[in-house]
């Protein structure tokens, strides 16, 4: 007899967290619903990325590790368990966060959505070879493979040389005086001259006076002769010959360029190089053979070459008449159709992505996520809507409800409100940042937020502060910049006031970070110094990290570091040990914990289990050896003060004005909850600027400075740009000029001269569309800012 099964229990629908501790979180607990859309929201610092990321996608990937092979697991780059006591309902995670570390220059947009793979596959599969051609393998097709990348440039596609001009800019001074600029200074470059001499050159006689030949073999010859060297010396010192080895200046340089791990070094030599599409491969990278098979009467290189929107249009056009082709063409163009959804349609494949900003690099993931096809998973993204223009905010959002629609959970971190109205749920974490922060101040649909008095979220969600209109400031000065041809920019004409706050805007990838920070900035940068330029120096703060490992913080950044080590070493306890200011670094041998080298923590190796990282066992995460930690400092050592937040640290400070100044900055721009000590690797692309900047406030400016800045707004809550705001228009009132890149329509709403760039990205972008003051720009036609504009004005 059939039997019907028994009715399945109901599910529990809820992700339920229990007791989360993660940094500043105070033992939150929070209840949020799977299959919606889940958005996150607080000041900067107070907490919601420790609970989106910090507990909830890291206790998802620790789970699903606990089911991997313990070998595999050792391979797997892991967050470690976090502190929170209970997670229920937690389906596995895939995170989308804006991540700091900086691609490599073989990464591109083809090879992050994987899109290269199936245009290789096309043109392996489908490709029109010359007759006799054997067929190629798709790998035959990627710079990136020996098989593929042309052996002259090794696939990079330019090639790096030196010129006469450029290792000697002063053909006047003789080699004594220094003529061969490329040559290392100090000691290493007086040794090249003294060989030189001992080889029968003319060291005192100008440059342009030697012969020519002489000249070639001195700054070109890959010889390497050994001479002995009779060094002329100051009369007390010893007089020994030694044996030397020459080295021509384009050898040192080429070799520098090449091999030095500095990156100072690299950026010197680079100065003496000048780059130039690959003779071999024209610049397109590959090899001939490969360059000799088309699809649609181009090249892959061609292809890889054009905006997405017009590779869509080509394959269109040409699907290929063998079933493969139609296969392979079909596919390619589903997978570019998210792409150009979420507004990149005008990056191309062969786009490197060091060029790419944290928001496109984090899209263009989201829309290869799109194609997965994944059900049931928590996607967790980090402020997706970075970087986008407002016309752009709502093609996200349809992703988003795709994302959904589909049977997934979706968390978003996110300040953006149109994306915050657009949740289902609405978790806000407050009330402000750091120790003040850390608590779960609602947990519901966004609209049961209103009236709550104590959130930030609440007070700009339904009902912005009205803000007064400032009269625009009269520009003091004007730089102009003439047939602009840069990237996307073609023959640009654009002026720009000064002694005034000026935003530029327009869609993603119509030109405006190339018109700002290379154009605008070059300009300046030549011009500073000339008798009628008014501006005297130029200040860029950009998102950069402000350091690349953990050694690099806060503190050591701003300066602040040198000014408490000060304090340490006169301290009676150090005076009377004889210590200096190098005993309190965690950097160097001395005062160190040399266990774990200064860095707080220690790799532990596990059989059969990865490696994980744990506080020293030495001086239980403090950086430094017992007898160091003994000095004080109005009763803190100096890892208590490392431990310090900017906040607290103003107020232990208060009486010691060098550091007063730096903190003050820095907790003015709105970073308070920051602990001195954070490393570098910790802060986001929008803290890293907002640092440089607080730098740059604190020394005090009595020159006319130009300060540009790529998106400050970026990662800011609300509450968080008023802050800002009123420091960046304190800069031009006291006098200096400022210029941001900006989507945020209130900042731009409150400018004195808006430049919108446009209409489109790519090669529809690159146009000034309308340039004037917020209301003009608001009413220009033509314009995809105009309407944005106009409503913020409202």
């Amino acid at each position: 007899m059939h039997q019907s099964p028994p009715p399945h229990p109901a599910v529990d629908p809820w992700i339920r967290v229990r007791g989360a501790r993660e940094h500043n979180l105070r033992g939150v607990d929070v209840d949020i619903p799977r299959d919606a859309l889940t958005v996150f929201t607080g000041v900067s610092g107070s907490g919601k990325s420790s609970l989106a990321f910090g507990t909830l996608y890291a206790e998802a990937q620790r789970r699903y590790f606990e089911s991997v092979a313990p070998y595999a697991r050792r391979l797997i780059h892991q967050v470690g368990a976090p502190k929170v006591d209970e997670v229920s309902g937690l389906p596995p995670a895939v995170s989308l966060e804006q991540r700091r570390s900086a691609p490599g220059s073989r990464s591109s947009v083809g090879t992050v959505t994987m899109l290269s793979n199936s245009l290789r596959m096309l043109y392996s599969r489908a490709g029109t070879y010359p007759p006799g051609a054997p067929r190629l393998d798709s790998d035959a097709f990627s710079p990136n493979t020996a098989a593929g990348a042309c052996p002259s440039c090794h696939g990079m596609g330019r090639t790096h040389h030196t010129t006469e001009e450029l290792l000697v800019p002063d053909p006047s001074l003789s080699i004594r005086q220094g003529a061969v600029a490329a040559w290392p200074g100090a000691w290493q470059g007086k040794n090249l001259r003294d060989i030189l001499d001992a080889l029968g050159h003319d060291v005192d006689r100008p440059w342009r006076e030697l012969p020519a030949e002489d000249r070639r073999w001195i700054l070109f010859t890959e010889e390497q002769p050994v001479v002995t060297v009779h060094p002329v010396r100051d009369a007390d010192r010893i007089q020994r010959p030694y044996q030397g080895t020459y080295m021509s200046a384009h050898r040192h340089v080429m070799r520098t360029f090449a091999d030095s791990r500095s990156p100072a070094l690299r950026a010197r030599a680079e100065r003496f190089l000048t780059t130039a599409p690959c003779p071999a491969c024209a610049g397109h990278r590959l090899r001939p053979e490969a360059l000799a098979v088309t699809f649609a009467g181009r090249t892959i290189a061609e292809l890889a070459a054009l905006p997405l929107t017009e590779l869509d249009a080509v394959l269109e056009r040409s699907p290929g008449a063998a079933e493969a082709a139609r296969v392979l063409t079909a596919d390619l163009r589903a997978r570019i159709a998210p792409v150009t959804e979420l507004g990149l349609g005008y990056l191309s494949l062969d786009r490197t992505a060091p060029t790419l900003s944290a928001g496109e690099l984090q899209r263009l993931r989201l829309a290869t996520q799109l194609r997965s096809g994944l059900f049931g998973v928590v996607y967790v993204l980090d402020e997706p809507s970075a970087g986008l223009h407002p016309a752009d905010t709502e093609a996200l959002l349809r992703v988003l409800d795709r994302l959904k629609a589909a049977g997934n959970t979706v968390f978003v971190v996110e300040h953006h409100l149109d994306v915050v109205r657009h949740a289902d749920w609405l978790v806000d974490v407050g009330p402000l940042a750091g120790e003040h922060g850390g608590r779960v101040l609602h947990s519901g649909p966004p609209r049961a937020l209103a009236g709550l008095a104590e959130s930030a979220t609440a007070r700009f969600l339904f009902g912005r502060p009205a803000r007064t209109r400032r009269a625009p400031r009269p520009a003091t000065g004007s730089v102009r910049l003439a047939g602009v041809t840069r990237n996307n920019l073609r023959g640009l004409d654009a002026e720009f006031p000064l002694g005034v706050f000026t935003a530029v805007t327009g869609v993603s990838g119509s030109g405006k970070s190339t018109l700002v920070g290379q154009a605008l900035a070059r300009e300046v940068d030549e011009r500073i110094g000339e008798a009628d330029f008014p501006v005297r120096r130029l200040v860029e703060v950009d998102q950069k990290p402000i350091g690349r490992t953990p050694r690099s913080n806060l503190a050591t950044y701003t300066g602040l570091f040198d000014v408490v080590r000060r304090l340490f070493t006169a301290a009676p306890q150090a005076r009377a040990r004889g210590w200096k200011a190098g005993r309190f670094s965690f950097n160097v041998a001395g005062g160190r914990c040399e266990t774990c080298q200064g860095e707080g923590f220690v790799s532990v190796e596990l059989m059969f289990l990865p490696s994980t990282y744990a506080p020293c066992p030495a001086c239980a995460g403090a950086r430094y050896d017992e007898e160091t930690l003994e000095v004080r400092h109005e009763g803190l050592n100096i890892a208590e003060v490392l431990g310090l937040t900017v906040e607290a640290a103003g107020a232990f400070f208060a009486g010691v004005p060098a550091a007063a100044r730096s903190l003050r900055a820095l907790e003015e721009i709105g970073l308070g909850y920051l602990r001195l000590g954070q490393p570098a690797t910790e802060l986001s692309g929008g803290e890293a600027q907002r640092i440089k900047l607080a730098t740059e406030l604190q020394r005090i400016r009595r020159d006319h400075t130009l300060y540009l800045l790529d998106e400050p707004t970026t990662g800011l809550h609300p509450a968080d740009v008023e802050i800002l705001l009123g420091r960046l228009h304190g800069l031009v009132d006291a006098g200096h000029s400022v210029v941001v890149v900006e989507h945020d329509m209130d900042v731009v709403a409150g400018a004195d001269w808006v430049i919108d760039l446009g209409p489109g990205g790519g090669a529809e972008g690159g146009r000034v569309v309308a340039a004037g003051p917020p209301e003009a720009v608001a009413r220009a036609a033509g314009s995809r800012t105009a309407g944005y504009l106009a409503a913020a004005l409202r």
